[in-house]
């Protein structure tokens, strides 16, 4: 996932710009390469950088939580290992039923938990509700010592409705990630059905990929998953309120999630901090400020997963040839800064001095 400008605006003022930084990537290009690995097409990331004005990093989820982590763990409770049972909102708080923790209270409850959010099943109702599929999963693997190594660089090769990608990672890992259409199809739930409805997808696509599909062989870890939105007319009800994608998940391929996620935490946190606990209107404010802007994203975000893998083969290729088109000069910056750039001027709030 990727970082910019508001979140790293709020990163800063957490103190973890700079390790940020250090453990991210700073993508140099993209390329998309043929059955032989030749390059097709491609650009240099530096627009990104030009958008945002420099603020434009790439790391791993895992590591971002850490950092966030380090960050608050001397004067915030953590519970880890453990799940929301039930809610049961009354007048003056929220009696929460863990599954392994027990019974507790709370004054209020923000679900953050994803795409598949527990608190929000618990408070608004079933994920099918609210779940918007695009037409697209994604998959994902790690693999130690993998050959060639092109740092930097992000790699894809496509045909018609499938793409795989490669990127490098710290600490000799290199990352794997297949994008395919679905066709409404349900995906299966175990590891070697996983594996099974990966190689027979894939089986006969050219460039690296036979070696990709013995590595996947080889792995324990895989991450599978539909490529999905979730839109909601509210993102509160009562005490219980969402922040991230578990409110508004603008979906996998756009690349956001987080950063999204940590803007609608600081507006959210915010607000409530502005409003001294008057919780109702600290959430209809935190909605009336970010709306309009996660819809934009939620907009873009569709138009993006078309780009990762074309359904027909005309659209692979007009997808190639704009791509090349982007070596005009400021004809990129054109094409994606509706989508990168955070048009969103994030308020200034007075925070209550930590405990």
């Amino acid at each position: 996932m990727s970082l910019i400008f508001g979140a790293l605006g709020i990163a800063e003022r957490m103190g973890l710009l700079e390790p940020i930084n250090r453990v991210g990537y700073h993508v140099r290009e993209m390329r998309i390469v043929d059955d032989r690995g030749e390059r097709i097409t491609g650009f240099g990331t530096s627009v990104f950088a030009e958008l945002t004005g420099g603020r434009y990093v790439t790391l791993a989820r895992s590591d971002l939580s850490r950092l966030l982590f380090e960050a608050i763990k001397d004067r915030t409770e953590t519970i880890f290992g453990d799940e929301v049972f039930s809610l049961e909102q009354q007048a003056d708080g929220v009696e929460v039923q863990f599954k392994r923790a027990g019974r507790r209270r709370f004054d209020l409850v923000i679900g953050t938990d994803g795409l598949h959010s527990q608190v929000r099943k618990l408070a608004f109702g079933p994920t099918d509700r609210f779940e918007k599929h695009l037409g697209y999963a994604v998959a994902a693997i790690e693999v130690r010592g993998y050959r060639p190594r092109d740092e930097d660089v992000y790699i894809i090769y496509g045909q018609p409705g499938r793409m795989l990608g490669r990127f490098t990672q710290h600490d000799d890992r290199t990352l794997f990630l297949f994008v395919f259409t679905t066709e409404g199809s349900v995906l299966p739930a175990q590891l070697d059905p996983q594996k099974a409805m990966l190689r027979e997808k894939f089986r006969d696509a050219g460039w690296e990929t036979p070696r990709v599909l013995d590595e996947l062989d080889q792995t324990q870890e895989l991450y599978l998953d539909d490529v999905s939105q979730i839109r909601m007319d509210s993102w509160s009800r009562d005490r219980v309120a969402l922040a991230g994608d578990a409110a508004f998940c603008v979906s996998l391929l756009a690349g956001q999630g987080s950063a999204l996620a940590m803007i609608s935490a600081y507006v959210l946190a915010g607000e409530l901090a502005r409003d001294d606990g008057r919780h109702d209107e600290a959430f209809a404010k935190y909605e009336r400020l970010l709306r309009a802007f996660i819809g934009s994203k939620q907009r873009g975000a569709e138009r993006f997963a078309a780009v990762f893998a074309p359904k027909t083969g005309w659209g692979l290729q007009f997808r190639n040839q704009v791509i090349k088109a982007f070596a005009i000069p400021g004809l990129a910056r054109l094409a994606v800064g509706r989508d990168v750039i955070d048009r969103l001027q994030l308020p200034e709030y007075r925070w209550p001095a930590a405990g």
